[in-house]
Formats: structure tokens, C-alpha cells, sequence
């Protein structure tokens, strides 16, 4: 799979993020197969599935194989990859590169259960390592 800074790097946007998980969960799918993952929950019907495989299509986030009459889909992208970025992208927007004001926000409001507290904590022990 593809890194993110690898692709084009055009965004995903929350509607194509949805087919991307279904991607990434199991690939490689049909367009039919897509929108049985998606389609009920996001009340979506079949076309507007293959318009949203298109664009990811275009944007180097999904290649296709063709298969007798149908395509199969699957990831380009890796989800860690997607995830790394979209992470350092809000740091950066909003934070101005620096995580601890993302941890302070998130403390003052409460956001953070003691089960995260206790990942958080365990993740800085390992990385000071």
C-alpha cells in the first residue's frame, strides 16, 4: 500500500472516508459489495457509491481490477498511513504543530477517560525509553 505523502494528496472527505473503511476492513470488493457495507447506514444508494469510488479512483486512494463485467476496489492507502496524517494535520491546524495543547484541550474539557490517561501514560513510558 501506498504511504499518504505518497498519494496525490488530495483530501478524503467523510462521505468517501465511509467506502475507505469498508476498503480497509476487507478489500478488495466490488462497487455491489461496497454498498452493502455502506449503503443502509447512510441511506446511499448504488450510484452515489460508484460516484464516491470514482473520486477516490481519481484520487489515487483506491485502484481497480477488472473482473468480467464488474471492477473490484481496493485500498491504495493504508490506514495507519491515512490516520498519521489526518492526525498531524489537526495538530497543525489547530495547534500549531504541538501535541500537548491538543492533550491540554482535551483534559480541560474532559475528553479523556482514566482508561486513556493510562494509554497516554504507557505510550510516553515507551517512547522515553
Amino acid at each position: 500500500m501506498r504511504k499518504r505523502n505518497e498519494a496525490k494528496g488530495e483530501r478524503i472527505s467523510e462521505a468517501e472516508l465511509a467506502i475507505m473503511e469498508a476498503l480497509w476492513s476487507q478489500s478488495p470488493l466490488t462497487a455491489s459489495e461496497v454498498c452493502d457495507e455502506v449503503c443502509a447506514a447512510r441511506g446511499w444508494s448504488m450510484p452515489t457509491v460508484k460516484t464516491l469510488l470514482s473520486r477516490l479512483v481519481a484520487k489515487a486512494a483506491v485502484a481497480t481490477e477488472p473482473q468480467g463485467r464488474r471492477f473490484l476496489y481496493r485500498p491504495l492507502i493504508a490506514r495507519a498511513d491515512y490516520v498519521g496524517g489526518e492526525s498531524l494535520r489537526l495538530v497543525d491546524r489547530l495547534f500549531g504543530g504541538r501535541a500537548a495543547p491538543l492533550f491540554a484541550h482535551l483534559a480541560e474539557r474532559e475528553a479523556l477517560t482514566d482508561e486513556d490517561l493510562a494509554e497516554i501514560e504507557a505510550l510516553l513510558k515507551e517512547m522515553r525509553k
